[in-house]
């Protein structure tokens, strides 16, 4: 394997995917060690002797250049998210530093001779379609979905980076469309939590009468933050893919209906009344993935549904909520 006894850089090693990347290096790669970035808002909370946790600001040029130094790959999974209600009253958040961060760290790779790199982008970046998209059926002379347009710009701008640095330098970089990523460790703050961790939640408060944004039938590819991090760890690690793209989700349709269905029942609530209110901020109705080719050419599978996954993040939640400020 490409990883063993090399040193991975992580920037954003705070945040859900980063945390996710994380566990799964740690349990499945022994000898692997990590040098993980942190900014001010949240302070590392993961502790071991493989970790080694490095301050600084991603918009930096310098220190993207110190955080880096003796590393040997990376992986960029720093993002400013948000949910619906960040995507409609103030998308340029997602916009400014997604772009910074991002054009530092590829500057930064070449100068300290990274080799390999994975970048973690998202399914914003497609226009819009009907059913599952494949990574060649996207097309740029669409733009993204209008409520997804600066994000889903900065995401192709963005790979349009890795290739350009790919093309002048050598280095070789795989890049990720993700879907909904949900699982422990997510923004369960209802000011920037998403969909899922929002219903969950809602759900272990037993809230009564028990509100949702957004229709019944909105649908969504959701994937388990598990089955993420095996997905990016594993493009890493396949030093024969030079450089490509990978959707990377579950491959199913999940409605906002499932989820309500399942972290009620698995919080054993059974509230008086359901009210989806659609007059509150809401993105796209339907946005699927065809992820067979990471399936083919990666090896890898989902190894959780949906539904097992709500189970898990909502049990997650209910032990963890009384410290989680997030």
């Amino acid at each position: 394997m490409y990883l063993d006894h090399k040193t991975v850089f992580l920037a954003g090693s705070t945040g859900l995917a980063g945390t996710s990347i994380m566990n799964h290096i740690l349990k499945d790669y022994p000898t692997v060690t990590i040098q993980a970035s942190y900014f001010k808002q949240i302070k590392p909370f993961i502790r071991h002797k493989r970790i080694k946790y490095i301050y600084g600001d991603l918009r930096s040029e310098k220190a993207c250049l110190r955080m880096i130094k003796g590393c040997d790959c990376a992986i960029m999974a720093a993002a400013n998210t948000g949910g619906a209600r960040i995507a409609v009253a103030k998308p340029w958040q997602q916009v400014d530093d997604n772009v910074i961060m991002n054009a530092r760290l590829l500057s930064a790779f070449h100068h300290q001779k990274i080799k390999r790199a994975v970048y973690i982008g998202s399914a914003t970046l497609y226009q819009e379609f009907e059913g599952a998209i494949r990574e060649d059926e996207i097309d740029f002379n669409k733009d993204p979905h209008p409520a997804y347009l600066g994000v889903g710009w900065v995401m192709r701008f963005i790979e349009k980076l890795c290739q350009f640095w790919h093309a002048q330098t050598g280095i070789e970089i795989v890049m990720a469309r993700c879907s909904n990523i949900f699982g422990p460790y997510a923004k369960f703050d209802p000011l920037t939590s998403n969909f899922v961790p929002a219903i969950i939640r809602k759900a272990v408060d037993k809230q009564d009468p028990f509100e949702v944004w957004g229709s019944p039938d909105v649908t969504r590819d959701v994937i388990y933050a598990e089955d993420f991090a095996k997905a990016i760890v594993m493009m890493l690690d396949n030093d024969n893919i030079k450089f490509d793209t990978f959707n990377i989700g579950s491959g199913t349709k999940t409605t906002v209906a499932d989820v309500v269905m399942w972290a009620l029942k698995y919080a054993g609530h059974g509230p008086s009344q359901i009210k989806y209110l659609t007059d509150k901020p809401q993105t796209i109705r339907f946005r699927g993935l065809d992820c067979s080719k990471a399936k083919k050419i990666l090896g890898w599978q989902p190894q959780y549904t949906a539904q097992q996954g709500v189970a898990k993040t909502l049990e997650w939640w209910r032990n963890n909520r009384r410290y989680w400020r997030r």
